[in-house]
């Protein structure tokens, strides 16, 4: 059985995945952009993830690669695959991730329910799209856009002047009336298991998760995990898989957006599941039987820890947030300060409300503000 498995990109997702490999007993390698990054205690090797020799040099180290984020090309992947090299989740499937055009149109085959898009390949093809949607439309970069990157609302093609002259394919999509916003996590093992956790709902502040409730209140949570499962297998994922939904006034429920590893809005399941959403990669990418993902109490309630300017990395009042008794847990990725940043995440716990998981979670948070 393979024992070592090694993770490209040094993030916090990374750093999140080292306890649970220890606790499997499992050896775990990080291939790290830079210096000191958030999985510093594992990064063996810190080099460029798209650079062929990089990447070749770091899987002769390990039984089998996984990933931070989604952004390795396809090429490098491809060509040590064909040497020989095992990546969970694999090109094949990370494609989807990676491309977004890509990812519509598989979708699309699939009969899984999406907003309507189109590509657009001309100012002609944009104004077309937006005048059959209403005057409005959401155009997207189809590669390398996250936390609100790579996005933005049109009402002609001269909103989007920029991208157009790059002479690249763009996505552009109805813009939906949605009531809220979504996530349903899953986790599916090479041998074909699946699991699902509680569906969630994820509330967004400038194009950025801020804070997840879990169970999502009065959600669909059956249609959810079909949607998930359904992908899993179309897409023949492996590990972790992350679908944004929008939940229409209809109750209609609309796939987002994709992630192939874990994901912001499963961070609650550290302290929230039995297994959590870090453990359970591991597992699924090493092929071994998956966890248990039975909440350990009726709510849970992430809020993630953005910074708020470029000297507060929230360690410094860790005295006080602990000093509250609230229950609350605390996560710091290890990163320098700056506004906006991901920093870490506060996750609280109840067996009597979710307002009551989040004034617990909120409270800590303050503090770690002052």
């Amino acid at each position: 059985m393979a024992r070592t498995i090694g993770v490209i990109g040094g993030g916090q997702l990374a750093r999140m995945m080292i306890v649970p490999a220890i606790e499997l007993g499992l050896e775990i390698k990080v291939l790290a952009e830079t210096e000191g990054s958030p999985a510093h205690l594992a990064a063996t090797q810190v080099g460029d993830y798209k650079d062929l020799e990089t990447v070749r040099k770091f899987a002769k180290t390990v039984d089998v690669i996984t990933f931070d984020h989604e952004h390795v090309p396809l090429q490098v992947l491809e060509t040590l695959e064909s040497e020989g090299v095992r990546f969970e989740p694999s090109s094949n499937a990370l494609r989807f991730a990676q491309n977004k055009l890509e990812m519509r149109k598989r979708l699309a085959e699939l009969d899984v329910p999406i907003p309507d898009w189109a590509e657009v390949n001309s100012a002609s093809d944009l104004d077309d799209f937006i005048a059959g949607h209403s005057g409005i439309a959401i155009l997207k970069t189809p590669t390398g856009g996250y936390d609100g990157k790579g996005v933005r609302v049109v009402r002609s093609s001269s909103d989007a002047t920029d991208w157009l002259a790059l002479g690249k394919p763009l996505l552009v999509e109805e813009k939906v009336n949605f009531v809220r916003e979504l996530a349903q996590l899953s986790a599916r093992s090479r041998s074909g298991q699946w699991k699902a956790w509680q569906s969630v709902q994820t509330i967004q502040r400038e194009g950025v998760c801020a804070e997840v409730m879990s169970p999502a209140p009065n959600a669909d949570y059956s249609k959810a995990k079909e949607i998930a499962e359904k992908i899993a297998i179309g897409l023949d994922v492996t590990g972790v898989l992350a679908v944004e939904l929008f939940e229409t006034f209809d109750g209609i429920l609309l796939v987002n957006e994709l992630a192939m590893r874990p994901h912001n809005s499963g961070h609650f399941s550290i302290e929230g599941s039995l297994t959590s959403q870090f453990e359970q990669h591991l597992r699924a990418v090493l092929d071994l039987p998956l966890g248990d993902v039975t909440a350990v109490s009726e709510y849970a309630v992430m809020l993630n820890l953005l910074g708020s300017d470029d000297k507060n990395t929230f360690v410094e009042h860790y005295a006080k947030a602990l000093k509250l008794g609230s229950g609350a847990h605390i996560h710091t990725y290890g990163k320098g300060a700056r506004a906006g940043r991901k920093m870490g995440h506060i996750t609280a716990l109840s067996n009597e409300s979710l307002d009551h998981a989040r004034a617990k979670a909120m409270a800590a948070y303050e503090a770690l503000q002052a």
